[in-house]
């Protein structure tokens, strides 16, 4: 039998549907996918970072969002495509120009170097790799795979775990002179996806820096807490320059920070704990210094509060009521940590919390002349909750409703008394004699 028209077109229809249908939910399930983790290189400047701070330019859009250099991983036997590798597969194209001039580049020297990554939103984590291009690579020329030495230099396993929004490790950098690109790779564990990070780098052309910075000195702690503790320190002198600073406990590299920081807050600490800080100065040849001074710091003990504040006292009711409010007040309670807040009852039912600055409440949506029971507890942060303050109150009676004339203007809502009963108005108009509410019930509603 043959398929008449209007039914060919209905399955045409059908099926270009299901097909937009079934685009759509790929789309959504790779921006879900794409939008799981972000992050990039901060220390030594990736090409990206360099271009939100502003050093380069004429970046496009990747001054908004340096941590997006996100697509398939797999490098070098799959991941982005050659002549698209800074760009992470074309997403920002800008940052796959490429000549000997185009980017600022980062001193460096071989031997050791810190590298740190920042997480916007970090992500489970199979391993961070780096690859340097060849010796006699074409600076001029677009990044392709040819370009680089494609067995990475470092390789810092993760094992699937969750960096922290900052991490840091160090990779032993191969010797180069001049100019030379290092590609940072981020495989994100449990995604098809990994980040792709291109850094420019200037090698020394001269006799390597062997020179050590010298030690800081002066080192304080001091605001310790339970988790936290903010440490201070003379800086170094090199004879070149300071790159940055090492913070450890004991032999146990805790984090670097730039050489324009000469304090740092960590934390992250674990409470009742001794810690041996000390700090070191490195510069862009890897060199680092000898140990500043130790500090000997004991994080403090986390108490758990379980003492509940005091009821609130003198719960009144402040002014008179209306027909359909009432305004409680009371003064403030005490708690041997500090009151977080209150909470309003009425009966049973939780009207409102407030903060602990406030000490009145005005509590709406009443009926008239109904007597309703009230209660306020106050809070801490611990969660401890006083005794209840009670009272109870009584709102006022309804105001009197106007006696139905003729001549008037009523309008939508405005009621009347009629003969010992109430309307309320459903349709503005002017009354006249013979439109009393109970002969017109199109224009008067009983209440």
């Amino acid at each position: 039998m043959a398929i008449t028209q209007p039914l060919r077109s209905l399955g045409m229809r059908l099926l270009m549907t299901t097909g937009v249908l079934f685009v759509l939910l790929a789309c959504s399930l790779l921006i879900a996918e794409f939008a799981s983790a972000h992050g990039y290189v901060d220390s030594p400047a990736s090409r990206s970072i360099l271009c939100k701070q502003g050093v380069n330019t004429d970046c496009g859009n990747i001054i908004y969002e340096p941590q997006s250099l996100e697509t398939t991983k797999g490098f070098p036997q799959a991941g982005p495509p050659d002549g698209k590798i800074a760009s992470a597969n074309g997403a920002f194209p800008k940052l796959d120009e490429q000549s000997n001039t185009r980017w600022s580049k980062v001193q460096i020297s071989p031997g050791t170097r810190t590298f740190t990554w920042k997480f916007t939103a970090n992500h489970a984590t199979t391993s961070f790799r780096y690859f340097i291009t060849k010796t006699n690579w074409n600076p001029n020329s677009a990044l392709t795979r040819d370009q680089f030495e494609l067995t990475p230099f470092c390789t810092q396993t993760y094992n699937g775990a969750q960096p922290p929004m900052t991490y840091s490790h160090d990779c032993n950098v191969p010797s180069r002179t001049g100019y030379h690109v290092i590609l940072a790779v981020w495989d994100v564990d449990n995604t098809a996806n990994a980040f792709y990070n291109a850094i420019d780098v200037q090698f020394p052309t001269g006799p390597a820096d062997t020179t050590a910075p010298t030690a800081p000195s002066n080192l304080a702690a001091s605001n310790v807490g339970t988790t936290s503790a903010t440490l201070a320190w003379s800086g170094s002198t090199d004879n070149t320059a300071v790159t940055g600073y090492k913070i450890y406990n004991g032999s146990s590299h805790l984090v670097t920070v730039p050489a324009t920081s000469t304090s740092h807050t960590l934390t992250g600490l674990t409470s009742s704990t001794s810690y041996a800080f000390k700090v070191t100065a490195i510069d862009a040849a890897g060199n680092e210094s000898t140990a500043s001074n130790t500090v000997n710091v004991t994080t403090g003990q986390i108490v758990v509060d379980t003492q509940a504040p005091s009821a609130p006292p003198g719960l009144h009711v402040m002014g008179a009521p209306t027909s359909t409010s009432i305004m409680l007040m009371w003064s403030p309670s005490t708690d041997n940590v500090g009151v977080s807040g209150y909470r309003i009852y009425r009966g049973t039912t939780l009207v409102a919390t407030v903060s602990s600055t406030t000490t009145s409440y005005t509590v709406t949506g009443l009926s008239p002349s109904t007597t309703y029971a009230f209660s306020v507890v106050a809070f801490d942060a611990a969660g401890n909750t006083s005794a209840a303050s009670n009272i109870s109150g009584t709102t006022a009676a309804p105001p009197a409703e106007a006696p139905w004339a003729p001549g008037v203007l009523y309008t939508v809502g405005t009621r009347v008394s009629y003969n010992g009963a109430i309307y309320e108005c459903r349709q503005t108009h002017t009354s006249l004699s013979g439109w009393e509410p109970p002969n017109v019930l199109a224009l008067w509603l009983p209440v």
